[in-house]
């Protein structure tokens, strides 16, 4: 954080509030909306096929993993929103474009929660992962170190995302943003399997480019915002033309990726095949992100360009482990 610190802006004193209301004041500070990263559970379950087969206690365990994963999620985005509020980037970000990025989105900004309910909110959820992710690693069928480890990894440096060591306030947003939905794919799957090979790699890697992805247009829109309180993104730190070269090489990286990894003998023959709608879904982000210059359109044509590839990702794995089993 600088020294220029941006006061937080006064959010409207909240009036009498129903229960119901304060709920969906919660719900709202903990994304539940936000599912991007969630949707990687089914991936790793269909990958799993060609291992396990379908067994009841491998959908236990996703389960319960989903349950710790939203409740790391609700602690990060709940002491970002304390973060944001104080240094007044959420209000610079949300209160000229409202009607577009939905302010209710920020309880704070909007007035409907107060700051020590956020916190307490943020600590009661960081209890809770805790707890959740000890109980999954208890009851996982495997405990190879690496996957604790990124466990572990994965839960602090959530918490710790603009709290404590504000590692998005330091430089290492988009690395997070990409290594986050990574280990949310291979740790799942490690502890349920015991191992891992190239081609789970490259499918954790291609889910986790897309919460990045998206990111980046978000930082687009918000560099001045972020920049006043002392965010360091790319599109914070660089030019307009050179942060969109930035999203347009991390962009192209993602294909070369898919290709890449197909022709390096690492994936099988369906792989690139079934993601050629996701390439062209990219070139249409950046038509539009940078052509057109309409960031947020892209940006929300980048959250469907994810959530698409899950959905070709869980298929074509799907039809892989009932057509060819293992050999897929």
């Amino acid at each position: 954080m600088t020294d220029q610190m941006t006061a937080p802006v006064a959010a409207p004193a909240p009036g009498p509030r129903t229960r119901r209301a304060t709920l969906a004041a919660y719900a709202r500070l903990a994304k539940l909306d936000i599912v991007d990263y969630y949707i990687g559970l089914p991936l790793v379950f269909v990958m799993t096929l060609p291992l396990l087969g379908w067994r009841a206690d491998t959908l236990g365990l996703l389960l319960l993993i989903l349950v710790a994963e939203i409740a790391v999620v609700a602690a990060m985005v709940a002491f970002d929103d304390v973060t944001g509020y104080r240094d007044g980037s959420d209000a610079a970000n949300y209160g000229s474009d409202a009607a577009r990025r939905r302010l209710a989105r920020k309880p704070l900004v909007a007035g409907t929660l107060t700051e020590p309910q956020a916190l307490s909110f943020g600590r009661a959820a960081t209890v809770a992962s805790v707890a959740l992710w000890t109980l999954v690693i208890a009851l996982a069928p495997h405990r190879p170190m690496w996957a604790i480890v990124g466990a572990v990894l994965c839960l602090v440096a959530s918490v710790q995302y603009s709290w404590g060591l504000k590692i998005s306030y330091r430089g290492f947003q988009e690395l997070f943003l990409v290594g986050l939905g990574v280990g949310w794919v291979l740790v799942p799957y490690g502890l349920l399997t015991g191992g891992i090979d190239g081609f789970v790699i490259v499918q954790a890697l291609v889910f986790g480019g897309g919460p990045m992805l998206f990111g980046l247009y978000s930082n687009t829109n918000d560099a001045d915002g972020d920049r006043a309180a002392g965010r360091i993104t790319v599109a914070a730190k660089v030019s307009p033309r050179t942060n969109a070269g930035f999203i347009i090489v991390l962009t192209a990286a993602e294909t070369l990726l898919v290709t890449g990894s197909y022709l390096a003998g690492i994936s099988p023959w369906w792989f690139p095949v079934a993601l050629l709608p996701v390439a062209l879904m990219r070139v249409a982000q950046l038509f539009i992100g940078f052509v057109r210059g309409d960031i947020l359109r892209a940006r929300r044509l980048a959250i469907h360009t994810h959530r698409v590839t899950v959905v070709l990702l869980i298929g074509a794995n799907l039809v892989a482990a009932l057509l060819w089993g293992s050999a897929a």
